[in-house]
């Protein structure tokens, strides 16, 4: 029988950190949960629900995680943020999972929530997720904020029923905080990889990226919503680009 850490990493997250942490409770062996000093409940709530709670400060989003894999207890692991949550569906799943460990990683679909409704097309679902996976074959990579597990070469993938529920903004504010940030945090580390910004990127990205996701993934459908969406994914594509171009003109 594999034995299960529920790695998850935090700050600020009192909202929603108590269903995530009741949602891994029945399925894995331990809860380790990494906070970049929350100013909230985080902290109180977490310690409420007997888990390993470890502050540090915030690395980088792709750094904090393969910091919070490196204090897991066991190699098989389950990886959670604070506003994601176990479906039973996925909970079942994994718990068969446990008894028949045959693969180096698990793809699970996360169904994301956008002020209070459920999105069911667009970029945001299916929304595949590598979450489920042995550390020894797999890592957090990729550009800051856009980490994702990835597995070594050579090792082997399968696909879990059940979705990650994931609470993202809940207002329209919020989102535009949000982009602004993301923005920001994605054009530097594009600058630090040595990426460019030419007017063609500038221009066509924001406009291809509005395109899939509205008409090609069908945003359409989800009213008014997918459209916020849809747009706010275009806006981030357009500030990133430049923001870059601004980053490499300060620094010739």
């Amino acid at each position: 029988m594999v034995k299960l850490s529920g790695v998850v990493i935090t700050y600020n997250e009192e909202r929603n950190i108590e269903k995530c942490l009741r949602s891994l409770q029945p399925v894995v062996d331990e809860i380790v949960v990494v906070d970049s000093f929350s100013t909230d409940r985080t902290k109180s709530i977490c310690l409420d629900h007997g888990v390993t709670f470890i502050e540090q400060e915030f690395l980088g989003y792709i750094e904090q995680k393969n910091f919070a894999l490196s204090k897991a207890s066991f190699d098989h692991i389950v990886s959670l943020d604070g506003d994601e949550a176990l479906s039973e569906p996925l909970q079942q799943s994994i718990i068969k999972l446990k008894s028949n460990w045959t693969n180096d990683g698990y793809y699970c679909n996360r169904f994301n929530n956008f002020c209070g409704q459920w999105i069911k097309h667009s970029d945001w679902y299916p929304n595949r997720k590598l979450r489920v996976f042995d550390r020894r074959r797999a890592r957090w990579e990729g550009i800051n904020p856009h980490d994702a597990v990835r597995l070594e070469k050579g090792a082997t993938s399968g696909r879990l029923t059940g979705d990650i529920l994931h609470w993202t903004y809940q207002s329209y504010s919020e989102f535009n905080k949000k982009t602004e940030y993301f923005s920001t945090i994605a054009a530097r580390a594009y600058y630090e990889y040595g990426k460019k910004a030419p007017f063609y990127k500038i221009w066509f990205n924001p406009l291809w990226a509005f395109i899939k996701a509205y008409f090609f993934r069908l945003g359409v459908l989800d009213g008014v919503n997918g459209l916020v969406i849809c747009v706010q994914t275009a806006h981030i594509t357009f500030l990133k680009y430049t923001k870059l171009r601004e980053l490499i003109q300060q620094n010739n």
